[in-house]
């Protein structure tokens, strides 16, 4: 019989056992930032209706989503105009949407929820662009209204999220999508397919250089002024240092139209309270050229970066918007989020060379020299257990340098032989494969040892 070749498709992030776990111990460090900050869990399946997903999409949205196709009997009448009836989601907000504007009646608001799973979209396969990946999001859902506190809360969550997972130093990145509207209306851009088109060429300012942006800008597809050029330009650079840099140069704005005015007090006010929070002036900025979701997003937006690491682009990025079930309630649920895209993030750290080898979850290897010990072997590591160490017990026994050598491998930093002669003295010899050193224990005292001896290297290793 022909062998079939193992593999897998392009775009999914298959994981060694050790890098599953340093993926795994970022889920965990994220899932507890959330949890810390008063945000709940959700989930939502995998599959949801394509009429639900894609209420508000269409064009290359829909072009992305992967559609379902039933093994039961789903005829044409099953099926929206030719469109499978079910579909991977392929984010986490619209499933968001329908599951609030479902539960409305049962949830408490404002609702604060994070949810951590994968999506599913079509992308052209290429490095560092996935078909499957993690998000990781919270969002915070009011009825009616919801205070800007919340929008200057989410940096805080942020904040705390990616100090711990130590990752190297970061900026969190705001602008106001109203500020932006109400700049662009002053200019005489009113319409909002122009502006996205303008903030579309202004986002190639890094790779094209200002004067590509600048010709494109009064060339024939958006026939500005060079002064209209000139103003956007210095605009969308506008960075800043510190928390009363910030509002000086929000300040050398100048007057601007009604919409104008409203996003600038809005971010004058989240700024002010991200710093309330506790946040350190270092860690957030003004940055003007954020733009994010245009059809979207309304008010406060965020984007957060690697200071080292530019290249990057955002690791964590979202907003405010101001209806987010429209169309499944006439309930009005504002809302502010965040997602993370933890496989990317994850992809780009490992290529970065910015994640460091975890050791396993297993934290000691009980060896096996002589097949008439494995009953107090089996004892031993059941002890080990009993007391909450992650213990594996080399159950086919063999030569002692090949069972070190499968641990150090595997990344289990302790190995516990009971030899013969320790038994004598009702002890045991403990290896630590990171320092390559050997002691003796007695066995009455494993279990307090090697608690100490990990505490040890979890505080090392913080």
């Amino acid at each position: 019989m022909a062998l079939t070749t193992p593999r897998t498709m392009p775009g999914v992030l298959e994981l060694l056992p050790r890098e599953q776990i340093a993926f795994q111990s970022m889920l965990d460090t994220i899932r507890r930032g959330f949890e810390v900050y008063g945000f709940v869990p959700v989930e939502t399946p995998a599959i949801e209706f394509s009429e639900i997903l894609l209420t508000k999409s269409g064009g290359e949205t829909e072009r992305q989503v992967y559609f379902v196709q039933s093994t039961g009997a789903l005829d044409s009448a099953g099926r929206d105009g030719g469109r499978p009836e079910l579909a991977l989601r392929f984010d986490l907000t619209v499933p968001l949407a329908r599951y609030v504007a479902e539960h409305e009646h049962e949830l408490a608001f404002p609702f604060r929820r994070y949810q951590m799973q994968r999506v599913y979209r079509g992308e052209r396969a290429q490095r560092g662009r996935f078909r499957e990946f993690y998000q990781c999001d919270i969002d915070v859902i009011g009825k009616d209204a919801l205070s800007l506190r919340y929008d200057a809360e989410i940096p805080a969550v942020i904040h705390a999220v990616f100090k711990a997972l130590d990752i190297g130093a970061f900026t969190i990145q705001l602008n106001n999508r109203r500020l932006i509207r109400g700049f662009f209306e002053g200019l005489g851009i009113g319409d909002g397919e122009q502006q996205m088109g303008v903030l579309r060429e202004v986002d190639k300012l890094d790779k094209r250089g200002a004067d590509y942006v600048r010709g494109a800008l009064t060339g024939d597809a958006f026939n500005l002024s060079q002064q209209a050029a000139d103003r956007i330009m210095q605009f969308v650079q506008v960075r800043s240092a510190s928390l009363a840099d910030a509002h000086a140069k929000l300040e050398a704005l100048g007057s601007g139209t009604p919409t104008f005015e409203q996003g600038r007090a809005e971010l004058r006010e989240v700024l002010d309270t991200v710093a309330a929070f506790g946040v350190p002036e270092s860690g957030f900025a003004l940055n003007l050229s954020i733009a994010r979701g245009l059809d979207y997003y309304t008010g406060t937006v965020y984007e957060t970066t690697l200071n080292d690491h530019p290249e990057i682009g955002s690791i964590c990025s979202g907003g405010r918007y101001d209806n987010l079930a429209a169309n499944y309630t006439k309930s009005r649920l504002p809302g502010v989020g965040i997602s993370i895209g933890l496989t990317r993030l994850f992809w780009q750290l490992r290529e970065a060379g910015l994640l460091r080898a975890p050791d396993s979850t297993v934290q000691v290897l009980v060896t096996l020299m002589d097949q008439a010990q494995l009953g107090d072997c089996l004892a031993l590591a059941k002890q080990l257990r009993d007391a909450g160490i992650a213990t594996e017990i080399a159950l086919e026994g063999g030569k002692l340098g090949k069972q070190l050598k499968y641990a150090d491998r595997a990344g289990i930093r302790y190995a516990v032989v009971p030899g013969e002669d320790e038994r004598a003295r009702g002890a045991v010899a403990v290896r630590d494969l990171r320092r390559g050193d050997q002691f003796e224990v007695p066995r009455a005292e494993l279990v307090k040892t090697l608690r100490v001896e990990l505490a040890q290297g979890e505080a090392v290793r913080a």
